[in-house]
């Protein structure tokens, strides 16, 4: 038998020595990103990418060495020239994204799932972290869904993949209904009980994908965050010219082939993030029929009369709790009442704001969102963990029932029939960690109340920066923030001085804002995500910007 190289013992993380092995390389670690952070001296550093490239460039060569230089000094030089590099959201001048410094407990347990390397693919490979995520999951889906027979929630990467599984369900209910009940007019809520509902792989494969020749790019429709955010998307000069046929007001699927009977159509608004374009793309679906949004939210009259116009299918609305852009609530409510009386399933896109439900005081803005069939939510976002922290909740955990997929080496029958937990219809992905696991640590620690407190904190934080906006003559104001981003701009600044003055301020690594475009123009962006910001902190990143600011 071969002989372990030497030392490879006190390299594992995992087995009774691998505390030991772990906690001087944590020094290390600890010692490197201190010093990084040090060397950096702001939000993000300054020179712009190239000089990052040539700093990462050096302090990374040589990349795979023919010996090893050991792990203490690998660590050393690589974490303090990452933490030199890197954009801090911790830094109150880093607000441009939904990009939220993390809490210390839940990097911390975050190290426990790296160290015992779980994979949520079947349980004998993550026995403890999977009881742990269906407790876990089914207690944040009842704050969603207080009221719903069973509810339950999946954990994802994130936005962009809890509105694809969002899509992806309501595309295989269509599906197994017009497959069970051709001719049948089911209203869209009715969720099929697995028992009742065919496997994806019995009617449709979810990865059959129309041919490129027949699909659009998702690019051609869907509004981007950095180009056609909220607001903007009616006046958006790229936007794709109303298919024929489509509804006065809706822009259509342009040359994207629309399906046989059963097709989902999915209808949102201009607000609604790129990822539902990209998804309906991805799963072969007819491009979303996107209703212009000039207020920054959905219409609940402008829906209702773009369905009373369309033809009858299985629709699929998508509305919107928190824009990237501007933080803006659609009239969830209203929308939930026009997809009652359409008989459309509603999914809510509430990455940004659904930890509101957190707050004492701010979860009333999301009444209504418990009337949606799938919700997204982000803990990454507004709950301060290290990505990837996002769900999708839904009010019947039957509802998860077209991800079930069979493969023997993981769940075979019988032992299923046996006892173990069936994992692989808990995701699409396979190899899976526990991402569920700083999140309960994060409960724990903090409690509803402790979360909510961070919420509202930020959200205050959020009114003060538009307060002070307002009292600067050279500020110009967008509107109330909803949530906690801030839209402003120079007062009579142009577009091209507004991204001028944005880069200017990344290269010389003095603050990190973001951008967004309205029908009036271009604004900086602040999303404010820093529980510790004070008012001063908020006042020298406004003193910054007038101080950028040319003439």
């Amino acid at each position: 038998m071969p002989v372990p190289a030497s030392g490879t013992a006190r390299l594992l993380a995992g087995g009774h020595g691998g505390p030991g092995a772990l906690r001087p390389m944590v020094d290390t670690v600890l010692d490197a990103l201190a010093h990084g952070a040090a060397d950096r001296g702001g939000p993000l550093p300054s020179g712009g990418p190239a000089a990052v490239a040539r700093r990462i460039r050096d302090a990374a060569r040589p990349l795979i060495p023919d010996e090893g230089e050991g792990p203490d000094h690998a660590l050393r030089t690589l974490v303090r020239a990452l933490a030199y590099g890197a954009a801090d959201p911790a830094d109150p001048r880093c607000t441009a994204h939904l990009h939220c410094p993390p809490l210390a407990v839940a990097t911390a347990a975050d190290l426990a799932v790296s160290a015992l390397n779980p994979s949520l693919d079947s349980w004998d490979q993550a026995p403890a972290a999977c009881a742990l995520e269906a407790l876990t999951c089914r207690a944040l889906a009842e704050l969603v869904h207080p009221h719903g027979p069973a509810p339950d929630a999946l954990v994802t990467t994130g936005g962009t993949e809890s509105n694809h599984l969002a899509l992806l369900f309501a595309r295989e209910q269509a599906r197994a209904r017009d497959t069970a009940r051709p001719h049948d007019t089911a209203h869209p809520h009715e969720t099929a009980h697995p028992r009742d509902t065919a496997r994806p792989h019995d009617t449709a494969r979810p990865h059959e994908t129309a041919h490129p020749r027949d699909t659009a790019h998702p690019h051609d429709t869907a509004p981007t965050h950095d180009t056609v955010p909220a607001r903007e998307t009616a006046h958006a000069p790229d936007a794709a010219p109303a298919a024929r046929g489509a509804a006065p007001g809706v822009r259509g699927a342009g040359p994207r082939r629309m399906g046989g009977p059963g097709t989902l159509r999915v209808v949102c608004g201009g607000n609604a993030h790129h990822s539902i374009h990209r998804a309906a793309w991805l799963l072969g679906l007819p491009a979303p029929h996107t209703l212009p949004t000039p207020t920054g939210v959905l219409d609940p009259a402008a829906l209702h009369t773009a369905l009373d116009r369309l033809p009858d299918a299985p629709t699929l609305v998508v509305a919107t709790a928190g824009t990237t852009d501007t933080g803006a609530i659609d009239p969830l409510p209203e929308i939930a009442d026009v997809c009652d009386h359409h008989a459309a399933t509603l999914h809510i896109d509430a990455a940004y704001g659904a930890p509101l439900l957190f707050s004492d005081t701010l979860h009333k803005r999301l009444h209504g969102l418990d009337r949606a069939h799938t919700v997204a939510l982000d803990l990454h976002k507004l709950g301060w963990q290290p990505v990837a922290a996002g769900l999708l909740a839904v009010p019947d955990g039957a509802a998860l029932a077209p991800l079930a997929h069979r493969a023997d080496y993981l769940n075979a029958d019988d032992d299923t029939e046996a006892g173990l937990p069936d994992l692989l219809g808990r995701s699409l992905r396979t190899s899976r960690r526990p991402d569920i696991f700083k999140i309960a640590v994060t409960l724990r620690a903090l409690g509803r109340r402790g979360l909510g407190d961070l919420v509202d904190h930020v959200c205050a934080a959020a009114q003060h920066l538009a307060d002070l906006i307002e009292t600067r003559p050279g500020l110009q104001l967008y509107a109330r923030p909803t949530l906690s981003t801030v839209l402003f701009r120079p007062t009579g600044a142009g577009p091209a001085a507004v991204a001028a003055l944005r880069r200017r301020l990344l290269h010389h690594g003095a603050a990190v804002l973001g951008r967004a475009t309205t029908p009036e123009g271009l604004w900086l962006k602040a999303t404010v995500l820093n529980p510790h910001i004070q008012p001063g902190d908020l006042r020298g990143l406004l003193e910054l910007v007038e101080g950028n600011t040319t003439p």
